[in-house]
C-alpha cells in the first residue's frame, strides 16, 4: 500500500491531504500537535483503518523521535511537510513586531519541515515514491515581494525554500525527490475566507505530486502546475 505522512494534518490544507489520500486506498499517517481535539481527522479515521492518527509537534525533538521509533523500518512513500503557522496577522509593522513570534514562526515553518526530513529520510528512502513534499507559499519568493510587512511568515518560507532546494540538490544522488508546492489563497483558518476551497487546492497538488519526477527536483510549483520564482 502506498504510504504517506502528513504534518499539520488537524485542519485545513492538511486534514483535506489525509482525506483524499486515505480515500484513494493510501496508507495515511496523520499527525498533529493536539490529537484530543482533532475532531474530523478521528471521524476520518473510525471511517478508514488505514488511516492512523499521532501526536506530533514538529518543533519538539522528542515527539520527532518517537515517531521516527514508531514507524521504525516502515517505507513512506510521500513526506508532506505541511505544519506552519501565520502569527502576525493583526501586528503592528515596523515599531510593534515581536521578535519571539518571529523566532516562533521559524521554529515551526522553517527548522520543522527540515527537521522532519531528517528523521524519516531513512524512510523515504525505502520506499517507491521517495519524495519529500514540502508546503510552501508564493509569499516565501522575493522574486514576488510587491507589498511591506508580513516579515515573520515571508522570511521563514524564503529560508524554507532555499533549504529545499539545498536538500534537493543533497537527495538527487540518492534518488530521493524533493518538491515546494504553494497551495494557492485557501479559504482556511490561515488563509481566511477568500480563494478557493482546500479540496480543490489539494487536488491540484495531489496532480503535481503524481506527475513528479526526479528531473523537477527542488522546483516550486503552484496547485495549478504552474512554476514560481524563487
Amino acid at each position: 500500500m502506498t504510504s504517506v505522512l502528513i504534518t499539520g494534518s488537524n485542519r485545513g490544507i492538511g486534514l483535506e491531504f489525509a482525506r483524499q489520500y486515505v480515500q484513494s486506498s493510501w496508507r495515511v499517517f496523520a499527525t498533529c500537535r493536539r490529537p484530543a481535539e482533532a475532531g474530523e481527522l478521528h471521524e476520518l479515521a473510525e471511517q478508514h483503518t488505514s488511516l492512523s492518527v499521532h501526536r506530533l509537534d514538529v518543533t519538539v525533538p522528542e515527539d520527532i523521535r518517537a515517531i521516527a521509533w514508531e514507524l521504525e523500518d516502515t517505507p513512506l512513500d510521500v513526506l508532506i511537510n505541511n505544519a506552519g503557522v501565520y502569527l502576525e496577522k493583526g501586528t503592528p509593522e515596523l515599531g510593534g513586531l515581536r521578535y519571539e513570534d518571529w523566532l516562533r514562526t521559524f521554529e515551526i515553518n522553517t527548522l520543522g519541515g527540515v527537521r522532519m526530513t531528517e528523521a524519516l529520510l531513512d524512510n523515504v528512502a525505502r520506499s517507491d515514491t521517495r519524495l519529500i513534499v514540502t508546503i510552501s507559499s508564493h509569499m516565501g519568493s522575493i522574486a514576488d515581494i510587491q507589498s511591506p510587512g508580513s516579515y515573520y511568515y515571508r522570511s521563514s518560507k524564503a529560508a524554507l525554500n532555499a533549504a529545499m532546494q539545498g536538500l534537493a540538490v543533497a537527495l538527487r544522488p540518492k534518488s530521493i525527490g524533493v518538491l515546494l508546492l504553494h497551495p494557492g489563497w485557501v479559504r482556511t483558518r490561515m488563509g481566511g475566507s477568500g480563494g478557493i476551497n482546500p479540496e480543490e487546492s489539494v487536488r491540484g497538488m495531489r496532480k503535481v505530486i503524481d506527475e513528479f519526477t526526479l528531473e523537477k527536483s527542488g522546483r516550486f510549483i503552484q496547485y495549478d502546475g504552474t512554476e514560481l520564482p524563487w
